[in-house]
């Protein structure tokens, strides 16, 4: 009976294991595709085309984007920020999820009893909705609703959110809610829409 009980449990082990890695193989693939495009998309816009060449089109998914932002993020997201997660939308809607440590959000500014930064601490998830409109060389993010730990809170709090964590020496106040920004590597528009996300360069 026993011997039985040990063989259940390590076949269970080893499928457990085969499917972990086969979640592994599947996530670096997808990250690998996702960089790949990228690199391809930055050596086009190292060397113009003529201007009646026909447009480059690349597509990204939403595997892609999240295997991506899990291998590579870690190198170039803000600190702070862990664990994204974007899912895109028809008509342009794009829900993005990560884990943010608000302490230092809370603790950047003095605070009424009424602010609702006032009240969270460490690390918590944050859930944020919105569109993203991009065309003819520029982008902007609009605002439909976000969460805090699973509490709604009102655009004030997720743009100083964002302002926070897209903070540069060229731009100390960060982005904001509404800002128009240049899109990069000669993209010239960027159309999302369910699971996918394509941009024109």
């Amino acid at each position: 009976m026993r011997s039985q009980v040990v063989r259940s449990f390590l076949i269970v082990a080893a499928l457990l294991a085969l499917a972990t890695a086969n979640a592994q193989d599947a996530l670096h693939k997808n990250s690998a595709s996702m960089a790949a495009k990228i690199a391809r998309m930055q050596e086009a816009a190292a060397h113009p085309r003529p201007a009646k060449a026909e447009p480059l089109r690349t597509a990204f998914t939403d595997a892609e984007m999240n295997a991506f932002l899990q291998v590579e993020g870690p190198s170039f997201l803000p600190a702070g920020i862990t664990d994204p997660n974007i899912s895109t939308g028809e008509g342009g809607r794009v829900t993005a999820r990560a884990i943010v440590d608000l302490d230092a959000v809370r603790v950047s500014q003095t605070r009424s009893l009424l602010d609702p930064l006032s009240f969270v601490t460490g690390a918590v998830e944050v859930v944020a909705t919105g569109f993203v409109v991009a065309r003819d060389g520029t982008g902007t993010a609009r605002f439909e609703s976000a969460t805090v730990a699973g509490i709604p809170v009102p655009r004030r709090v997720a743009e100083e959110l964002l302002r926070f964590y897209t903070r540069t020496k060229e731009r100390p106040q960060g982005f904001g809610l509404d800002d128009e920004f240049a899109l990069p590597a000669q993209i010239r528009s960027v159309n999302v829409e369910a699971g996918r996300v394509t941009v024109t360069q």
